[in-house]
């Protein structure tokens, strides 16, 4: 009977200690060769809680599936701060490149809605606004009109899809 442990995991950096070694410990898995796995498909996301899902099955052998943290956490540790803006339309806590808003839409994408990374981009931008972050300095509407209107296509826009 195959068993499921689900566990916040620091993206690249996990190891066999807790929250890890005490639910595998007790399972026919090899521990260190679980940690290396998610350390493997996890450290695109540097240090990020990111959400594993192990599948144990009764003869050792293992399955990880590794979740996307939510779109807040990934602005928040790509652009260095902790908290969002209290008013995010007039009090501003960072600012990010439109490479940095690509690098997150492609690591959102899988949870996404968008059907291309430059409408990914906009979700991104939305949460953005939320939190009070700009985007190559503008704040993030004006931005996401800068999308609309075009301007960034050369960034946004697939090599496929262009």
């Amino acid at each position: 009977m195959a068993e499921t442990i689900e566990v916040l995991v620091p993206g690249g950096q996990a190891d066999p200690g807790p929250p890890l070694g005490p639910e595998l410990g007790p399972t026919p898995v090899n521990v260190q060769e679980v940690v290396n796995e998610i350390n493997d498909q996890t450290e695109a996301f540097d240090g990020t809680e990111v959400p594993v899902t192990i599948t144990v099955e009764d003869d050792g052998s293992f399955d990880i599936e590794v979740g996307v943290p939510p779109t807040a956490a990934l602005i928040k540790d790509e652009a260095g701060f902790d908290t969002g803006s209290g008013e995010p339309q007039e009090d501003f806590v960072a600012d990010l490149s439109i490479d940095q808003v690509r690098k997150i839409a492609e690591q959102k994408s899988p949870d996404l809605l968008a059907y291309d990374t430059k409408n990914a981009a906009k979700e991104i931008v939305g949460t953005c606004a939320s939190l009070g972050v700009t985007i190559e300095g503008d704040d993030a509407r004006e931005f996401k009109e800068k999308v609309d209107a075009g301007e960034y296509d050369d960034v946004l826009v697939d090599e496929a899809a262009a």
